[in-house]
């Protein structure tokens, strides 16, 4: 039996994909972001990327067989979720801290996907909203916690086309203050 019979298919890819080092995997990465916050996700192109990086179209496919797969793999390179790790030690200290990290990038992140940025920070939100729940601070079943993380990404995402201005961390803060906070019975 051969190596690669005995080791199969996911073993071979991956040690395809493990003769890029990380510093050129980052290059790419780095060159698809560009292409993405230049031009959107729709100009974005193997060939392209290829271009700007001096490698071949083939090396790209052999990495990420798909632009999708590309561009999330290189936005997940750079992001970790923003609201991960946030723990004050009360839910409205919490809130109000992931009010100011989702205001501090906010006005930078319009243009990259929601399967690599936004699920991961709902995803977080929903944590920091459980350890409240854990710790006693809100009842499991109150009604304002399903609304919450719609409420937070909402108005990050509305007050630029309704007021003409960025939702940045003192606006998110007053909004968690005066709307978030009080929805959930909390000062």
């Amino acid at each position: 039996m051969t190596s690669q019979a005995a080791d199969g298919p996911e073993t071979v890819a991956a040690s395809r994909r493990s003769k890029i080092t990380p510093e050129r995997e980052q290059e790419f990465f780095d060159a698809v972001l560009e292409q993405v916050r230049e031009c959107g996700y729709d100009a974005v192109t193997m060939e392209g990327v290829a271009a700007s990086t001096r490698c071949s179209k083939s090396t790209l496919y052999r990495q990420w067989k798909t632009k999708p797969q590309f561009v999330v793999a290189a936005l997940r390179s750079r992001r970790r979720a923003k609201f991960d790790g946030i723990d004050t030690g009360s839910l409205a200290e919490d809130l109000r801290e992931a009010a100011r990290a989702a205001g501090r990038w906010s006005m930078h992140d319009t243009k990259l996907l929601r399967e690599a940025l936004v699920e991961p920070e709902i995803a977080a939100l929903r944590h920091i909203l459980q350890r409240g729940v854990d710790r006693g601070e809100i009842a499991s079943g109150h009604p304002a916690l399903e609304y919450v993380p719609a409420q937070m990404f909402g108005v990050v995402r509305a007050r630029p086309v309704v007021d003409g201005k960025y939702a940045d961390p003192d606006y998110l803060v007053r909004f968690v203050e005066a709307a978030v906070l009080p929805a959930l019975g909390l000062t």
